[in-house]
């Protein structure tokens, strides 16, 4: 089961890596596949790319123009790994983790 999460709010909130390290620990049994998905500005791609570069991503863009929905799946060596990219990913401007 996936477990969402808004890249605004959870890194300025000091007990969210412990809680969401125990809900994916308690959801997964590693190594495991983990779906990621991104809301970013359009443009701003390459430094999604460069999150996880072996990935296969899905990129949709918004009706507008203005925004790129993004999807990609990696195998994940544990918990620690995939709060390692979501914090890489807290980095580029205007993205939204779901």
């Amino acid at each position: 089961m996936p477990v969402c999460c808004n890249i605004g709010i959870f890194f300025m909130d000091t007990n969210w890596e412990i809680s969401f390290k125990e809900k994916l620990n308690e959801h997964y049994t590693w190594p495991s596949f983990y779906l990621f998905k991104f809301i970013i500005l359009a443009g701003q791609e390459e430094h999604i790319y460069s999150l996880m570069p072996e990935a296969e991503f899905k990129l949709n863009p918004s009706s507008n123009g203005k925004y790129v929905s993004v999807t990609f799946e990696s195998r994940m060596q544990d918990a620690d790994a995939v709060i390692e990219i979501y914090k890489k990913a807290s980095l580029i401007k205007g993205l939204i983790a779901l």
